[in-house]
């Protein structure tokens, strides 16, 4: 609780009085002091300029400043300070909600809003910590549609095979250039998980020196030592990863989708992220949401953060998601993000 009340007196959210409520930006009550009222907060503060958070309300008076209230007085403040929406980011199920209070508000127009939801929206991923499986299990996404799975199948058989042919040149001159720059072989195969937790191999253009694993399997790093000279290079723009087209026409992986992670690291992370398995509920991609969203992932906490991303994928496959997706990766690589 002291984190939470010092977080609380750091944030530079609005608790001036009454006098200039009105203006252009939309006032947010957030109801609740726990670690998801404080992400949402700071998400707001910072990516928001169209929403002026007013302050919280906890269950008891704690003496905070930024703390206005109890769930008790949640008309008065809304009143006082003209709040125009209500982010609900109470995490203990044991609370008791001004439920009345809420619908009140609801009904006389104030928007009232899942914490959880609204933390989704506005960072395009799903805060996972204090997340109940009924949010999950009652959510209106994770749908499948028949004719939406067999035109992405479709658009990726279509996709990879134009991309072999026309990349083949492209893929030709790689493989000398890794041949002449040192020894081993062309390709570089590993197993990964995926769809449905089963196992397969990807394939990929050798970046890094022979037996560069010998100690063992560990995350890559910034400076790898163990990437070679044209692995540098084919890793900036993205070109060791050209090999899984043919996992795309094996059906093991598609063009977007959760980037597949090793069955060593998977093991680790199921046992410490929640919902970590839910990612293998679709193929993996040759790109994904997490890739454009966020940086390399070279931790378990990267990859914790990363797991946010793909399940807010996960929950919203779309067409149009996937589209905005490519169009996303072309910039990044264009630009040289994110690479190791």
């Amino acid at each position: 609780m002291m984190q939470q009340q010092t977080e609380l007196t750091t944030l530079s959210i609005s608790s001036d009085k009454p006098a200039f409520l009105k203006g252009l930006k939309k006032r947010v009550l957030i109801v609740g002091i726990g670690l998801l009222a404080m992400e949402l907060s700071k998400t707001l503060v910072s990516n928001r300029r169209t929403v002026e958070v007013v302050g919280f309300l906890d269950r008891g008076l704690n003496g905070n400043p930024r703390v206005l209230g109890t769930y008790d007085n949640l008309r008065e403040i809304v009143e006082r300070y003209q709040v125009g929406m209500i982010a609900v980011c109470v995490e203990d199920r044991r609370e008791v909600l001004p439920v009345q209070a809420l619908l009140d508000c609801k009904t006389v127009g104030i928007e009232v809003i899942d914490g959880h939801q609204m933390y989704e929206d506005e960072l395009g991923r799903l805060s996972i910590d204090q997340l109940r499986p009924s949010a999950l299990i009652f959510s209106t996404g994770f749908k499948r549609r028949a004719l939406t799975t067999a035109l992405k199948r479709g658009i990726d058989i279509v996709i990879a095979l134009v991309g072999m042919v026309i990349l083949f040149p492209l893929c030709a001159l790689i493989a000398l250039l890794i041949k002449v720059d040192s020894p081993g072989a062309v390709f570089y195969r590993q197993m990964r998980v995926g769809l449905r937790g089963q196992p397969f191999m990807i394939w990929k253009f050798r970046s890094m020196y022979q037996d560069a694993e010998k100690s063992g399997p560990r995350w890559a790093e910034n400076h790898d030592p163990r990437v070679s000279r044209v692995g540098r290079v084919l890793r900036k723009l993205r070109l060791d990863e050209v090999p899984q087209l043919y996992n795309v026409l094996r059906g093991e992986m598609s063009l977007v989708g959760p980037r597949p992670e090793r069955p060593v690291f998977v093991e680790e992370l199921r046992k410490t992220i929640p919902y970590y398995d839910i990612r293998h509920t679709v193929r993996p991609g040759v790109t994904g949401w997490a890739q454009t969203k966020f940086r390399y992932g070279s931790s378990a906490e990267d990859s914790h953060t990363k797991l946010q991303y793909d399940l807010y994928y996960v929950k919203n496959v779309t067409f149009g998601l996937d589209v905005r997706i490519l169009i996303e990766t072309a910039r990044v690589v264009l630009l040289g993000e994110g690479a190791r």
